[in-house]
């Protein structure tokens, strides 16, 4: 079945608690890492964080809501280890930031990592990824120690987000015939549970969160995978919640390109509970991104590829 995708978006990003500017940011660097005192410039206001390039080397992030605070917390605590394992970079805190008087909240400055937003291609583009990002994931799928980070709404069995998957169906339908997106939640909901270890989650990989290599700079010459960004939902669970990126990144060809470079390694359960959390990001970014035509669009590639 093929849908028309047009706009489906029915309502607006988070609020946030506070919106950090460049003047604000500047005081807290200047409290806590004077060394690295720079120019600031906002280049991504996201659901959770605010991202400042600051000079040519560094960025900085901050939360812009008390819940993502602790999301800044997660990636303080295992970004380090992560980041010796994979072979693509990834942004652990080089200095971090402790809540003061003039911000409440912890927060981090990371290594400016250069690149093509993986959001800013089309899905054809993106395919010379397939094989890497298939193997950034395998190497991020290791079984997680009892002390890792916890998190509500990823890695965890599909069941317990059954209303709030619902709910977004329903807001949907007003928009879009949503027949093939209830056949693939279904099918989700009754493939068998995850009963292996809890393995490392990066917990929202979606294009917006990948870096693209260009030999010139231009979205026309992405030729690799430069970098996995924002680990705000780190976690430990199911794998199939990121697998999820074969139908948010991806379409067709580049999609089995991605299922094929795990050579078997993940069984048809795994692939189909992929298929549901696809519904449950995809839902979440249409039907919440009035405002973000940038998350909005990721929302609506993924309702796409999940209607075909």
């Amino acid at each position: 079945m093929s849908v028309s995708v047009e706009r489906v978006n029915q309502s607006s990003t988070p609020v946030s608690d506070i919106s950090a500017d460049a003047e604000l940011v500047g005081r807290m660097i200047a409290e806590q890492h004077p060394d690295l005192a720079g120019p600031l410039r906002l280049v991504s206001d996201g659901w959770d964080n605010r991202i400042f390039r600051l000079g040519d080397d560094f960025a900085v992030r901050v939360p812009r809501r008390e819940v993502a605070a602790h999301l800044i917390e997660h990636e303080q605590q295992v970004l380090g280890d992560i980041a010796e394992r994979v072979a693509v970079p990834v942004p652990a805190p080089v200095r971090v930031g402790v809540p003061s008087a003039t911000f409440p909240w912890p927060w981090s400055i990371i290594r400016w990592l250069e690149g093509v937003d993986g959001a800013s291609v089309d899905a054809p583009a993106r395919a010379v990824i397939a094989e890497p990002l298939a193997a950034f994931v395998r190497a991020l799928h290791i079984p997680a120690p009892a002390d890792a980070p916890l998190n509500p709404v990823r890695g965890v069995p599909l069941a317990t987000r059954d209303a709030a998957v619902r709910d977004r169906i329903a807001l949907l339908a007003a928009r879009l015939d949503t027949t093939a997106l209830t056949a693939a939640w279904e099918d989700a909901l009754a493939a068998p549970v995850w009963d292996g270890p809890a393995l490392w989650l990066h917990g929202d990989l979606h294009p917006g969160n990948l870096v693209l290599h260009s030999a010139d700079g231009t979205a026309e010459g992405v030729d690799g995978l430069a970098a996995v960004i924002d680990f705000g939902d780190v976690t430990a669970g199911d794998p199939a919640t990121d697998l999820a990126t074969a139908w948010l990144t991806f379409d067709g060809s580049a999609r089995e390109a991605f299922r094929a470079a795990f050579d078997g390694s993940v069984d048809e359960a795994t692939w189909r509970r992929a298929r549901g959390w696809a519904v449950t990001m995809g839902t979440a970014l249409a039907a919440h991104s009035d405002d973000n035509p940038r998350m909005g669009g990721i929302g609506r590639h993924a309702l796409a590829q999940l209607a075909g």
